[in-house]
């Protein structure tokens, strides 16, 4: 296949040279257009039947036969991302919605955990007696992130031997001891297994949310479910906030704040024991019946064959086994592993935990000198800009949204960069390094925040997908705990305008990268994506 691995060159794929490479693309609910090699034309089909056995003609969907050949010559012409899809509704009986709001209990108690400790810290550590041990208070914030990293990594291979929703529910229990142990802790030892078992289970849930998610939405507003994932988790990291409130007139009350992620936890598990399986999942499995079972419940009946088609086509050839991790650095799959982890290395290294953890005394510069006054601006701008970036997933696409993403992280590095530099902006010095760090936060959740999870899940083939996304989601919290024990010591070093221009070097490098790498899947299936970007074997 001459087209690389990232795109697919439709001059190649309308020839008469192989069947593999012929892709379908999605005209809206139900229906596909799919080249055919009879005349290296395009082909409408809806439902089990075309439209050609059906008396019909791609000519009656856009009026004309005219239209219909500047469709083909579109096709012919270029990437097959750039043709627009038809919208042809249709009804359908079954809802995903109840089934993500489940799975998104998972992304809440990763934000929730993630921020509930920094409220709590000061107090807890004079209730536990480690006031005067900054390596312990230490270990009680990263030994989060080391079991972040070890569930990560565990969470693929579980998705894959058990399924998702099983995995879901087995996830349940090390979140609910990890909160018990935490709010019960009488030393710091039953503190710190508490943090790792909670940061076990958000490992777990942070590889199998955006999978789950993304396996089982219809693919034209796959793109909106999946940024939720990462709107769940900023609402965790505000109720986190909001959870600290009443701490000021009642020091015990770090307990309750720990104690209260046992709900959502046991949410999680009852909510997954009447969840319907990944369709993908049961259909690798063999499970064909199901797998129509799982889609009727999800889509409704109208769309079980059109689902199950796409199945099939997709596993056509293949009767491989599941990859092992090592399958994973081969030739055959390590491009399109290297996106996955690459776009999560951008993500941290672009400086988003630098510029939470400086917005405090960035703040106060500013005049700003309540601590959660600075922290809920920090956390607003979060949600605002991954609600805008819900709404434009599947408008804009994941690609555009990256590319402006970290455009916008970039400029807004260099204001901060400046406003702490330059002279001449001494006296508005305050008033940038505030906007500056609230635009820095916006552009990071307009894109670089939510779509890596969503994007990876698409662009991986069904038989790599569990374990590359919990490789990518590994160099996620390996990069994080990294960034988080160095940063203090480099900024002392290199001081903070340095590292601030270091950051924004970054972004930069991140806008070339995916303009050259990274695939574009909006309006795409699951299965459509795999063919065109699975090389041939």
């Amino acid at each position: 296949m001459e087209a690389s691995v990232y795109t697919v060159n439709t001059k190649s794929c309308l020839g008469l040279h192989s069947r593999r490479i012929l892709p379908r693309l999605a005209l809206g609910v139900g229906c596909s257009l799919r080249a055919t090699k009879r005349n290296n034309a395009l082909r409408l089909s809806c439902g089990s039947t075309s439209m050609g056995r059906a008396g019909g003609s791609i000519q009656s969907l856009f009026g004309s036969s005219a239209k219909a050949r500047l469709v083909r010559a579109q096709a012919s012409e270029g990437d097959i991302e750039n043709v627009a899809p038809a919208k042809i509704p249709v009804t359908s009986s079954g809802s995903v919605l109840p089934y993500v709001g489940v799975a998104c209990l998972g992304a809440f108690l990763f934000g929730y955990h993630l921020g509930v400790v920094n409220g709590a810290l000061e107090y807890l550590a004079k209730d536990l007696g480690i006031v005067e041990n900054t390596v312990l208070q230490g270990w009680v914030v990263s030994t989060l992130l080391a079991g972040a990293t070890v569930g990560s990594f565990t969470g693929g291979s579980l998705a894959d031997k058990f399924g998702r929703t099983k995995t879901f529910i087995l996830d349940a229990v090390p979140l609910a001891v990890g909160a018990f142990l935490c709010a019960t802790a009488q030393n710091i030892e039953t503190m710190i297994i508490g943090r790792l078992l909670a940061g076990i289970g958000i490992g777990v849930s942070s590889a199998i949310v955006p999978l789950y998610i993304s396996e089982i939405s219809p693919t034209e507003i796959r793109g909106t479910l999946g940024s939720v994932n990462q709107l769940f988790i900023c609402i965790g990291i505000l109720a986190a906030l909001v959870a600290g409130l009443p701490l000021a007139g009642n020091p015990l009350w770090w307990r309750s704040m720990f104690g209260v992620a046992l709900i959502p936890s046991v949410l999680l598990a009852l909510g997954m024991a009447f969840s319907p399986e990944s369709p993908r999942w049961l259909y690798q499995q063999g499970r064909i019946s199901d797998a129509e079972v799982s889609i009727k419940r999800l889509f409704g009946k109208e769309r079980v064959a059109e689902v199950m088609r796409d199945l099939d086509e997709a596993g056509q050839g293949s009767t491989e086994p599941e990859a092992g991790w090592f399958d994973l650095f081969s030739s055959r799959y390590w491009k399109i592993v290297s996106v996955g982890a690459a776009l999560f290395l951008f993500q941290q290294l672009a400086g988003i935990n630098a510029v939470v953890y400086y917005s405090t005394s960035v703040f106060r510069s500013a005049g700003i000198t309540s601590d959660v006054a600075a922290s809920a601006l920090v956390g607003a701008a979060n949600v605002i800009g991954t609600t805008v970036a819900s709404s434009l997933m599947d408008k804009q696409g994941r690609k555009s949204l990256l590319l402006t993403s970290f455009a916008g992280m970039a400029a807004s590095m260099l204001l901060l960069s400046l406003s702490f530099t330059w002279t001449v902006l001494a006296p508005y010095s305050g008033t940038l390094a505030v906007l500056g760090t609230v635009l820095y936060v916006l552009s990071f959740s307009l894109g670089a925040g939510p779509v890596p999870a969503l994007l990876l899940p698409e662009i991986f083939s069904s038989r790599i997908r569990a374990k590359a996304v919990a490789l990518s989601l590994g160099m996620h919290w390996i990069s994080n705990f990294v960034i988080g024990l160095y940063f203090l010591s480099v900024v002392t070093k290199f001081g903070i305008s340095t590292v601030y221009l270091g950051f924004a070097s970054v972004c930069l490098l991140a806008v070339m990268y995916i303009s050259g790498n990274v695939v574009e899947t909006k309006g795409r299936s699951l299965e459509e994506i795999e063919r065109a970007l699975s090389p041939a074997v």
